[in-house]
């Protein structure tokens, strides 16, 4: 199931307002159906192996979706010729049976052919026409507060007659094409990846041969400093989000009767999209070591500070860093409207106000289990924030806590014995994620007081690794190294 088609899943299971000050659409990768082909946002390209040799068909490719209770249909419509003079026309239509599973936070999905419809016309006449296709696909979503991480799995056949004349007489035989593959992807806020893997046998009268495609469609956000370089200027500087979008393709085939062994290499990049932040104006932060960081997050709305001074020594709030974790990750929450009934809703606990423009955020992180409270009475909104409390929130947001060994480890750092044992799966995946690193003797601190550059250098990392390193593990990883 690709990733777009997710987006109109999660839209059906939760109404949501997206609390992020930067409004920007929700990044999501889609793999063009299951013939290892690219685009961008003006042309297709893919390559086509039943002719006993590779050829690379190019042009307009539309995808269409409509949604109806719990069931997705997506048509594929492809019109495409090669240089030599080929057509080809492809019509596909799938239908997807969604099930939420609540109590688990997962998604699962059945998917299923209508209709299909495919023809190549060769240069010489010769033509292949889809005579029968069977297709089978299910998928498996599991839906973390930051991240919502999916696989699939494919099976499916397609029989072909061959037509080609000699003089007056025209010759008909069958060509199968046995397909097995796989998916997996990521989508947040900040990017998305979806990953796709198919093997193809191809039974010919000629012989058997075989192909591997492997595409990846990729997008994402970063964050670039853009220099402002007039001297006589109220600001020196800001950020700018970049948004890409990138597909890559590789087809190996080994047809053993006519082209052989090779490898072809796709790829497909739509223009950049830029988009000017405003521009923080602290003055007390100009020479601190953590000033790009609080820059950046102010930049974007996550730290939203109405006063010139930042403060980046004072201690970081349990309230604050909440919020600006949610913000972070545009964490999905559930606005209520108003109603006589919920007009005098009360806070979850008594250190919270529910006036406070934030306090959505804060609701959400703790029904989600980001975030936990002090008692059955209070939050802790107030508290100074640990570095171990800080991590296990942004562990938790990412839903990778579960990754940490068997309990009875022991993590590397020496100051191990200090560790809470509430955090200490969060602080061992944190510091394999590369999100925190111990101090020159091997500690790590973890019942430290964060000051608010210390946090913010902390959720800035937060962002690198969902704008870039689930991106690398799930493209360029899997790509590479599979």
């Amino acid at each position: 199931m690709s990733s777009k088609n997710m987006q109109k899943l999660f839209i059906l299971m939760l109404t949501v307002v997206l609390g992020l000050t930067l409004a920007i659409p929700t990044a999501s990768a889609k793999v063009p159906d299951f013939n290892g082909g690219v685009l961008d946002e003006y042309e297709y390209e893919e390559v086509f192996f039943l002719t006993g040799y590779p050829i690379k068909f190019t042009g307009k490719a539309t995808v269409t979706e409509k949604e109806n209770k719990n069931l997705l249909t997506t048509t594929y419509k492809f019109t495409l010729t090669s240089d030599y003079g080929d057509k080809l026309t492809r019509n596909v239509v799938y239908v997807s049976d969604l099930k939420n599973h609540v109590t688990k936070s997962q998604t699962t999905s059945n998917t299923t052919i209508k209709s299909y419809t495919e023809k190549v016309t060769m240069a010489n006449k010769t033509t292949y026409t889809l005579d029968d296709y069977q297709f089978s696909q299910g998928s498996v979503i599991d839906n973390r507060p930051a991240t919502d991480y999916y696989s699939g799995n494919v099976i499916a056949r397609k029989i072909y007659i061959r037509s080609a004349k000699s003089g007056r007489t025209t010759f008909n035989d069958k060509i199968t094409v046995y397909m097995d593959g796989r998916n997996v992807g990521y989508k947040n806020f900040w990017g998305s990846t979806d990953t796709q893997f198919i093997d193809y046998e191809i039974v010919a009268p000629e012989g058997t041969s075989f192909v591997t495609s492997k595409v990846s469609d990729s997008k994402s956000r970063v964050l670039e400093y853009e220099q402002h370089t007039p001297s006589l200027s109220s600001f020196v500087g800001g950020h700018a989000v970049i948004s890409s979008s990138n597909i890559v393709s590789e087809y190996e085939y080994n047809i053993p009767y006519y082209a052989g062994t090779g490898t072809i290499y796709l790829n497909k990049e739509k223009t950049p999209k830029v988009e000017r932040l405003i521009v923080p104006k602290f003055r007390d932060i100009a020479k601190h070591w953590s000033k790009p960081n609080i820059e950046k997050l102010y930049s974007l709305g996550i730290l939203d500070e109405s006063s010139n001074f930042f403060s980046p020594d004072a201690a970081m709030k349990k309230d604050l860093f909440t919020v600006g974790v949610a913000k972070a990750v545009d964490l999905r929450v559930l606005e209520e409207k108003p109603t006589k009934k919920n007009s005098t809703k009360k806070a979850l606990f008594e250190d919270l106000d529910v006036k406070d423009p934030n306090y959505v955020y804060i609701e959400s992180a703790l029904n989600k289990g980001i975030v936990s409270p002090v008692n059955k009475d209070k939050f802790g909104a107030k508290d100074s924030i640990t570095r171990a409390q800080a991590v296990t929130i942004i562990v938790r947001s990412l839903g990778l806590e579960g990754r940490a060994p068997t309990p009875g480890y022991t993590t590397k750092f020496v100051d191990d014995n200090k560790i809470p044992k509430e955090a200490k799966d969060s602080i061992y995946v944190a510091s394999e994620l590369g999100l925190i690193d111990p101090d020159k003797k091997n500690r790590i601190n973890p019942n430290e007081v964060l000051t608010r550059g210390k946090a913010s250098q902390l959720l800035v990392r937060y962002l690198n690794f969902l704008e870039s390193d689930l991106k690398q593990n799930y493209r360029d990883d899997m790509l590479y190294f599979n």
